[in-house]
Formats: structure tokens, sequence, C-alpha cells
């Protein structure tokens, strides 16, 4: 799975054009120009509904259960191939995490080694993450932990509905529906991840997918995925002047060289692990709230040092703030 998008070469040779993002990519229209996407009726077939509210991961990991179910193999297959086209894999390497607030040469670091995983090669999208809403998985207590239980009613949207901070009546813009989703809590990322059947990475897999330290001879380390110096027109942050998000697809000259896109910029990206770090003298820096660490930067970042694989901040779990998405991680299967 996802072996052939490593190997496969995902950009041409020659000149990096600078690319123009569509004109509509605006994150928060007028209340007047607001299109709600149209919801669309799930099938009655469980694993129907599955599919169509693209849990491939999770079809794929209950496989067994639906060998005896009408078409089971064969949507199960393609759910497989679905699978595989939207995952890339992220071989064996060793990250270095500052482990202190000092930014010198010789400061402290813990180096960690990562196993070999399986990476979504775009961020969830407000298309995608409708899924989760329209199966009221606000209201699932299953996908949430008990302490967040009399938090899920401050997950509300612009109207009050149960939905992502930005979007109204439980909808989001269909114009931006390739656009990544913001306005959403670590727990809300984390929901979503484990609903689809994935979860989101660790923030040592994050800086292995962006920096691609891989595990060689040629132990190479990048600050972007694309090399070591930045290229405004590889990536969405303030200096490249879009000034809103832009779809999840855009952007390919900055890719990994798995094909992996938008590591920098568009969006902070939540990941599975909580923020800690400490002082010049060692002793952990501890806020009023939990944190969770978030990497890559955003459209609106303004000092270029934050936007590579290497910065390390943290984000108030709660949060949820206009620039903060997520992407998932998955492990490798044993076969």
């Amino acid at each position: 799975m996802a072996l052939k998008r490593f190997f496969r070469k995902q950009l041409g040779g020659g000149t990096v054009v600078a690319e123009t993002p569509p004109a509509s990519a605006r994150h928060a229209p007028a209340e007047s120009d607001f299109v709600p996407a149209v919801q669309q009726p799930l099938d009655s077939d469980p694993l129907k509904q599955l599919w169509q509210q693209e849990r491939y991961a999770l079809i794929v990991k209950t496989a067994e259960k639906w060998r005896t179910h009408p078409g089971g193999d064969a949507i199960t297959r393609v759910a497989g191939e679905k699978l595989d086209a939207q995952l890339a894999l992220v071989p064996e390497g060793i990250v270095s995490l500052p482990s202190s607030l000092d930014d010198h040469v010789g400061a402290a670091e813990m180096d960690v080694h990562v196993e070999p995983f399986l990476l979504d090669i775009y961020a969830v999208s407000n298309a995608r993450f409708q899924h989760f809403v329209n199966a009221n998985c606000y209201e699932d207590l299953d996908l949430w932990p008990k302490d967040i239980w009399p938090h899920l009613i401050e997950f509300q949207d612009l109207t009050g509905h149960a939905a992502p901070r930005f979007w109204r009546n439980g909808r989001h813009d269909q114009r931006l529906g390739a656009h990544p989703v913001v306005g959403i809590s670590w727990y809300e990322a984390d929901a979503f991840a484990r609903w689809i059947g994935q979860r989101l990475p660790t923030e040592a897999e994050w800086q292995m997918s962006a920096s691609w330290h891989l595990k060689s001879e040629a132990n190479i380390l990048r600050r972007l995925p694309w090399g070591d110096a930045m290229d405004q027109t590889r990536c969405n942050i303030w200096a490249s002047r879009v000034g809103s998000t832009v779809a999840v697809d855009v952007y390919r000259e900055g890719a990994a060289p798995n094909g992996v896109l938008q590591l920098i910029g568009n969006v902070w990206e939540w990941t599975a692990s909580q923020f800690e770090i400490g002082d010049s003298e060692g002793r952990p820096v501890l806020g009023e709230m939990p944190m969770r660490s978030v990497r890559g930067g955003a459209f609106d970042t303004y000092f270029e040092p934050q936007a590579t694989s290497l910065f390390r901040t943290g984000q108030i779990a709660m949060g949820r703030t206009h620039n903060t998405g997520f992407r998932c991680a998955l492990d490798l299967p044993a076969s």
C-alpha cells in the first residue's frame, strides 16, 4: 500500500512555475455570499454508507466483516485502491526535536526514531469533514474523551450548530469545499481521524515527513519539503500574498519527495503529540491549559523561519483558530 506513490516520480523536471491560486480562495466570505454545501442522502446499506463517507481505512480494516455482505469484496477492494491513492509512504528516519526555547547552535534536542508509516497526501478538506458533521459525530460520545463531554456544546459554528467554528447551520461554504477545514480543536481533529479508521501523526512523524531525514548513508536533512531555500511560489504563507487558504491540492511544486502536499503553509497542522518544551535551565514550560503540537505554518505566517520542517510550537488543544487544520496518518500494515 502506497509503495507505488513512494517510488513514482511526482514532479517533472525543468523550471518551477509559480502557481496562481483560484480567485475564489477566500476563507471567510461575507454572510450574504455564503453558499451552503448540499447534503447528500446516505444509502441504507451500512457498507455503502461507509463508502459514501470516504471511510476507506475503516472498510479495509474491517474487510473480514464484509466478506459475506452483498458486494462486500468489490467495495473492499476498491476502498483499498482509494486508500492507496490517498496515502504516501514515509520511510524510517530520525528527527531531532528542540527540547528548550533556546534557538541557537548546540541547544538541547531530543533524537526520536520514526518507524515507517503512511500519511495523507492532502490535509482534510471542508467537504471531507462534512461527512463527520452529517453523521452527527458530535453526539457520539464514544468518539470523545469523557473529560471533554461537558465541552462538546462549545464546538459550534457561527449559527450555533455542532460544526467547525466558521461554518453556518452545520454546512461549509461549498465554494471552499476543497480548502482545508479550519476552526476545529485538537479533539475534533482526533475524533475525525479515529472515525475514519486512521489517526493523527505524531510530531516526530510530521517532522520526518517534512524534513525527509531518512535513515540512510546520505543523511540528508531538509529545512523544507523541497530543499533548504524558502520559495514563496511553492507554498502559501504571508509572503506569498494570497491572504487566505487555498485548495488542498494546490502548490504541487512544493511537495515532499513522496508527493505529500502543503506540509509548509496554508494551515498549521495538529499532531497527536502534547507540546512539551523547557526553558534554558531545563525546567518545563507549562501553560494554563493543555497544549498540542502544531507544525508547518499557515497562509498568514509572517516570519519565514516559522514555516519550516523544524520549527516547533504549540496550540491550546481546545483552540479553534482560523488557520489550523490537520491531516491523518495510518500505521503501515504488517504485510
